[in-house]
């Protein structure tokens, strides 16, 4: 099955990189359409899934990640049209120059062919990783996990039809509809087939893909993000902005896990944003300074440090000074995300600078680290490698270029 569904997407990616930007907007725009019309279709077997994962304890927090409802679905919706409406990075000239002997050189942005994206929990990742596929003239394979894959299934089935309608070759969009983990496992050696691989979800799924594929792998998503409290900090703005990046939704990757703060405001800042975290139903643990101010908060272990929660916790540091602040964000981080609230603007440069992350913030939470809040339109991941694509990839990041050289009779000597 994975054998057939990549020799169909090679075929397909062939057809799309050739397509025009008119012919690739109107099929996002009639996936958008078929979102909305057929949502009833989608919620009921989104339904489905929500009720089993449930039934098999999962967290609220991940359930949130699963569940769709109407305005979600619009939401996925709108992220099409924000697609269609960006630049198609296709045949761009990126750059060109001429060398002395008057050979002219170029760069010319073109599909990187036939993507495969791994994911979990998440089915608005299976419209996002479409629109954008498409949009880059790129085929795509979704592979999403067992918990989603009636939605998945749903979503991929309802955009896959109206792409086709719209003139797109059957094949660009396509869903593996079986949980069955063989299927992965054959889909990272089609090397021969895919492109790209890119995984979406917790760190044991991006290291199980990193260690077993035979495919370049672009690695997303682990989000182990801090927020670090300077002296000169604005308290009150800062418990807002906590609370959003902790809070708003946890379970997401750019949720903020851990708080850093500075040992000269510990004891006035502290009781008071633990208290607005545990008002939100936050569980605290704290380092052993935190705890001589928060005596009940949880004592924090060294595995704390380096853990992405997804849930309503929150590790709490109080630090002596920016440099402490940094190494430790260096240390235990994994260069998603990472904010400083401070009013020193020679601060905010330094953390700038300094902090080993595809998003750094200033006075700001990390909830922000998303394609579309970047104006991007939707994102396939947040990659956390240094390579090409850092941070929110939309369309751009799934091209590559190509040399195009023009000589007049050239030759070497």
């Amino acid at each position: 099955m994975i054998l057939e569904m990549c020799i169909k997407a090679k075929k397909a990616s062939v057809e799309l990189a050739k397509m025009s930007t008119e012919t690739k907007n109107r099929a996002l725009l009639r996936m958008a359409e078929g979102l909305e019309k057929k949502a009833e279709k989608i919620l009921e077997a989104n339904a489905m899934d929500v009720q089993n994962a449930r039934a098999k304890g999962v967290k609220e927090s991940l359930i949130d990640r699963l569940l769709l409802n109407k305005s979600r679905i619009s939401k996925m919706a709108q992220c099409l049209r924000e697609v269609a409406a960006l630049p198609d990075p296709v045949g761009e000239i990126v750059k060109t120059w001429t060398r002395p002997n008057g050979l002219m050189i170029g760069q010319l942005r073109v599909p990187l062919g036939v993507v495969a994206v791994i994911y979990e929990s998440r089915p608005d990742v299976t419209s996002d990783a479409s629109g954008i596929c498409l949009k880059s003239g790129n085929a795509v394979i979704l592979r999403g996990g067992s918990d989603a894959i009636n939605s998945n299934i749903a979503v991929g089935g309802v955009l896959s039809e109206a792409a086709i309608k719209a003139g797109i070759p059957d094949g660009a969009i396509q869903v593996v509809e079986t949980t069955d983990r063989r299927a992965a496992t054959e889909l990272m050696g089609m090397r021969r087939y895919v492109d790209v691989l890119i995984p979406r979800g917790g760190a044991d799924l991006i290291k199980a893909v990193v260690e077993n594929a035979k495919i370049p792998v672009i690695e997303t998503g682990v989000g182990n993000c801090h927020i670090y409290v300077e002296e000169d900090a604005d308290l009150e703005k800062s418990v807002s902005i906590i609370l959003n990046a902790k809070c708003q939704r946890p379970g997401t990757c750019n949720a903020a896990e851990k708080m850093l703060v500075h040992k000269n405001i510990a004891e006035k800042f502290l009781p008071m944003i633990i208290s607005e975290l545990r008002k939100a139903g936050v569980e605290v643990r704290g380092c052993e300074n935190t705890r001589k101010i928060i005596p009940d908060a949880k004592l924090a272990t060294e595995e704390d440090w380096y853990t992405e929660y997804l849930d309503l916790i929150i590790g709490v540091k109080v630090v002596s000074n920016l440099d402490e602040a940094i190494n430790h964000i260096n240390k235990y981080g994994t260069m998603h995300s990472e904010s400083i609230l401070t009013s020193d603007f020679n601060k905010a440069l330094r953390f700038i600078r300094d902090v080993d992350a595809a998003a750094v913030y200033w006075n700001a939470s990390t909830r922000f680290t998303d394609g579309n809040q970047y104006g991007l339109g939707a994102e396939i991941g947040i990659s956390t490698q240094k390579i090409h694509a850092r941070g929110p990839m939309s369309v751009q990041h799934l091209t590559t270029i190509k040399y195009f050289v023009l000589g007049r009779g050239h030759v070497r000597e």
